[in-house]
């Protein structure tokens, strides 16, 4: 292959307009389409362009890529809206902003403290902002409701900034950013709501998560209004990202969806430095092309923001497009190098490429060249039109890809330079400079005076123009941005009907913990009060989950209806599709359906609306697969229940190593903002389901509220038991209570310790130890590990670090007091799962734990094969006996050769079947 052969990088392929053969043949068809957009409109003209296309196709014309256009801006400069705002006075608002932001920064690294920080996002970004600021952006006082912004979290220290001379945040603040422990005043470093619950909305800074929670963001907004729950038809959300995230494949990988909703309620502004951390994000190729290609691709409305309005004369006079050739053939790489060199050498090296475009240029000086041909993103008219355009387009969302320099106008020793992303402090002569470029009114000895790192801030006076301006244009839009409501908003919760389903049992059917738990939501869904509120949120598996009965009644949410007849409409349990659907059904999507679930759960903040997502999975595909977006919910402060359904290592039987669940509850449990429970009966989901909606969405509440509640289920069928008279219910919530008590009479005796399904393990054990060996056992249903586990922390550190108080035993040490041991423990799960519970065992801790790789088998074979079954809890129990001299050490080899511990295929502990 010769280099002229070898393929072109994405972006840098387009045909060359002025090598046209025949270019007046040529004209003659453009302005045959112009006429007939003229004569006829879009829609027709779309429609005959397509059968040409087709046509084309037919005959077996090469067709080059249509997905791209043109290296230049979209909206041409006739077309160019009047630009409705002062532009000097927002200059200069932005530029006390620019230096106010860079001040945050640079003020952080003083002797120390030196905590790092990132200067050159925000330089680059900081004209997108101002434009939404002043004449985009609708705050919550906005008669429509307000928008959704979800601001590049590098960029926070602009938007700290923007607080700061509006008052929201003072300079002890500001002089905190990055210590939020060490400083009375301390902020975080990026979007954090969890950390800045009054202000920030959004957490964005975990790349590629922001793209997928803004278009979930703008699906549930419409998924309320076509419920009739709130009118949101005002509301817009807007995803403020970077050409380098884009790279994450979350970034791209949920565009199809926005696309399919039809959500013109969305923007996504891709601001384009054409930089990574490290260095060029296409350095041989065209990034702003490659999304461009793949956003139109998927459905999206494309803007292009590419050059600001000093090209515009060099576009007039560029009569053969060899100047767009240029521009269409030049790599980004060259791009970034040029605003690190200078006038001449753009001249030389862009221009001079081509005798044509040198002579574009002959009449500009070389500072001309450099100041005036900026790039689109920092031209403020470029970015309102583009805003402007988005914000009009019907029937699709929108993305502005908006060709910026990162680093701007922070000096030439920042801008463009690979190295500009971990840049955090200035020099002197860069600080000086820096206060001459934004033209702030500081002297040298006032810049200086309290040292290099202590550069003062600068606010304009509040009765200056610049300062009136500033807050007149937020007033107009109803208010400040971001802002994040903290008050308390409590629903009206169902009394005990509701609950009555699963407090009853199952009588002598069997069902599995999933359909006890789907059931009890059926008749939640039923309530006056909180039935609506219910999100159901289902990634392709409510078959499975016995949800599907669901379908005729609730529906599933399709903004688009159902257009087609269906293949099961004359069955009661017919597929049915409603734009006033109440179930998310997403298709076989966790993160999406996690983003979902986080749309839901902050709607209590985000709308004032409290709803109740209830996100149900298979447990292997959530916190492991979507860890990051769990993260991400419980940093936004999402309530809700997230339901772990097929749990377990081997109770989804048969499906194998990819989908055997021995350790979703470690996961869940290193997130802070989750509430873990894995209850063995019905009864007991009733329970804890009725206080996870207190402690969510009740009043009166003194636990801490902004939770999500983590429940795994399974799928294998048994006999739900009725709730037993003078059941523990605080002990069930707190953790374990006694489900059976020991057997009366003399002999050894032990505590068996389970949870979930290998609850019925230990009544099968504790029997056995009775029958055949004269033990006596009780049989604690432990509910939650973790919960006690996070307690008992709690309890260990307070007295740690109160030595002068009395001694705050935690629960589980309390609740076995007096017990006697040995205590003998197993789960579906994972050794670390009920080892979590170790330090507070008053006596000898015997753990069985299904660890390692998954694997296909049924239940009994799986369960003996990892020793955690009825029959190993046996054996395990007269070792720890042994141990205390309290029975006779030739009975464990006794057992094992009794049970045949060693046969996998001997085990008794499980069911067959069983799909939810």
């Amino acid at each position: 292959m010769t280099t002229n052969d070898a393929p072109r990088p994405i972006g840098i392929n387009l045909p060359s307009h002025a090598e046209d053969p025949d270019p007046e043949e040529t004209r003659e068809w453009l302005d045959s389409v112009d006429e007939l957009i003229s004569h006829r409109g879009e829609e027709r003209a779309t429609e005959v362009l397509q059968h040409v296309i087709q046509h084309a196709r037919v005959a077996d014309l090469h067709l080059p890529d249509s997905l791209m256009t043109d290296y230049v801006n979209t909206i041409d400069v006739e077309d160019q809206p009047e630009y409705p705002g002062d532009l000097r006075l927002e200059k200069e608002v932005r530029n006390a902003i620019r230096w106010n932001a860079a001040m945050v920064v640079h003020r952080a690294q003083r002797p120390g403290v030196g905590v790092g920080g990132h200067l050159s996002s925000y330089a680059s970004i900081s004209n997108m902002y101002e434009v939404g600021y002043n004449h985009f952006f609708r705050g919550r006082d906005h008669e429509g409701g307000g928008d959704h912004v979800f601001f590049q979290g590098h960029a926070s220290p602009g938007i700290y900034a923007r607080a700061f001379m509006l008052g929201r945040l003072s300079q002890e603040q500001l002089d905190g950013f990055r210590q939020e422990v060490s400083s009375p005043d301390g902020i975080p470093s990026y979007p954090h709501p969890r950390a800045m619950p009054s202000f920030w909305e959004f957490p964005t800074v975990s790349m590629g998560i922001g793209p997928v929670n803004a278009i979930e963001q703008a699906s549930f907004d419409r998924y309320l209004h076509n419920r009739g729950l709130k009118d949101t038809s005002q509301q817009r959300t807007w995803a403020f990202l970077g050409d380098g995230e884009m790279d994450e494949v979350e970034s791209r990988g949920a565009l199809h969806i926005a696309a399919k909703e039809h959500l013109d309620n969305l923007t996504f502004v891709v601001n384009c430095n054409l930089q990574r951390l490290d260095g060029p994000v296409r350095g041989n190729g065209k990034i702003m092309q490659e999304l461009e290609a793949q956003f139109r691709g998927a459905g999206w409305n494309v803007i292009k923001v590419v050059w600001g309005s000093g090209w515009d004369p060099l576009f007039e006079a560029d009569k053969d497009s060899a100047l767009v050739d240029l521009m269409n053939a030049t790599p980004d790489g060259d791009f970034q190098t040029y605003r690190t060199e200078d006038g001449a050498f753009i001249r030389d090296n862009f221009f001079g490429r081509d005798p044509r475009t040198k002579a574009l240029v002959e009449g500009m000086s070389d500072d001309d060249i450099w100041w005036k041909l900026n790039r689109g993103g920092h031209d403020t008219k470029k970015i309102y039109a583009a805003f402007k355009a988005a914000t009009e387009t019907k029937g699709k969302p929108s993305v502005i890809l908006v060709q910026t320099i990162k680093g701007y106008r922070l000096g030439k020793t920042f801008a463009g330079r690979n190295a500009t992303h971990q840049m955090k402090k200035f020099t002197e002569a860069d600080l000086k400079s820096l206060r001459d470029t934004l033209n702030i009114p500081l002297t040298d000895e006032q810049l200086l005076e309290n040292g290099l790192y202590n550069a003062p801030f600068y606010v304009p006076a509040e009765d200056s123009e610049a300062m009136q301006y500033m807050r007149s244009r937020r007033d107009s839009l109803g208010g400040v941005v971001p802002q994040r409501p903290t008050e308390e908003v409590t629903l009206e919760l169902p009394g005990d009907k509701a609950y009555e389903v699963v407090k009853r049992g199952s009588g002598k059917q069997e069902i599995a913990t999933t359909m006890a738990l789907v059931r009890l939501l059926k008749d939640l869904m039923r309530d006056k009060e909180i039935g609506p509120r219910w999100v159901p949120i289902i990634p392709d598996e409510a078959r499975t989950f016995g949800m599907d009965a669901m379908f005729p009644t609730a529906k599933i949410y399709n903004p688009d209806g159902q257009n087609y007849i269906s293949v099961d409409r004359d069955l009661l349990l017919a597929y049915k599709e409603s734009p006033q659907g109440q179930i998310k059904h997403m298709g076989i999507n966790e993160l999406s359906s996690t983003s979902a679930f986080t749309a839901a759960g902050t709607s209590y903040a985000t709308h004032g609306l409290p709803m109740i997502p209830f996100y149900i999975f298979y447990s292997m595909f959530g916190f492991q697969r979507s860890g990051d977006f769990f993260w991400a919910a419980g940093d936004q402060m999402a309530k809700g229940f997230v339901i772990g359904a097929t749990a377990g290592k081997t109770t989804l039987a048969g499906e194998g190593l990819q989908h055997m669940d021995g350790h979703s509850p470690i996961l869940a449990y290193t997130n802070p903002g989750t509430v873990i429970y894995d209850p063995a009966y019905g009864y007991e989901l009733g329970h804890i389901v009725r206080d996870g909606l207190q402690r969510m969405y009740g009043s009166d509440e003194t636990r801490l509220q902004e939770v999500f509640y983590y429940i795994t289920v399974y799928n294998e069928p048994y006999v739900q038991p009725a709730e037993p008279e003078g059941l523990d219910v605080e002990g069930l919530l707190r953790g374990m209570y006694v489900l059976e008590e020991a057997p009366q009479g003399e002999g050894p005796e032990v505590q068996l310790l389970a949870s979930g399904v290998g609850v019925p393990w230990a009544r099968h054990a504790r029997a056995i130890l009775e029958e055949d060996w004269g033990v006596r056992a009780t049989v604690w249903s432990v509910t939650s590990w973790t919960e006690m586990r996070k307690e008992a922390l709690e309890a260990d550190a307070h007295a740690f670090l109160h030595p002068e108080e009395d001694v705050r035993r935690p629960w589980i040490s309390q609740r076995l007091d007096g017990v006697e041991g040995p205590f003998v423990a197993t789960s579906d799960y994972d050794y670390l799962v009920p080892d979590m519970i170790r330090e507070w065992i008053p006596g000898r801790y015997g753990v069985l734990g299904a660890d390692g790789w998954g694997f296909s088998d049924t239940r009994p074979a799986a369960r003996r094969f990892l020793k955690i079954d009825a029959h190993s809890m046996v054996v395990k129990a007269l070792q720890m006996l042994v141990q205390e001299g309290k029975v006779d050490p030739s009975t464990v080899a006794q057992a094992i050769e009794k049970y045949d511990l060693l046969n996998v295929n001997a085990g008794e502990s499980g069911s067959f079947g069983g799909e939810s």
